[in-house]
């Protein structure tokens, strides 16, 4: 969107009735669904490695926006 550019009125009071709405997580899984995520919940090593690796530098990074390098 443009600098220039400002929402309208109507769009400002959609975005309004939006925000006051009850927001929730939506369904939960079907029968099927959960069957089937059962099925393939083993997770690869070394995705499980990767994804520890991800979480501690995350633990660990100083400052807003700064690279966990």
């Amino acid at each position: 969107m443009a600098s220039d550019m400002k929402p309208s009125d109507d769009t400002r009071a959609e975005e309004d009735r939006e925000a006051k709405r009850a927001h929730d997580a939506g369904r939960g899984p079907t029968a099927e669904e959960a069957k089937a995520a059962e099925k393939h919940d083993a997770v690869d090593d070394k995705t499980r490695e990767g994804y520890e690796e991800m979480l501690e530098r995350g633990a660990n990074q100083k400052g807003e926006g700064k690279p966990g390098v």
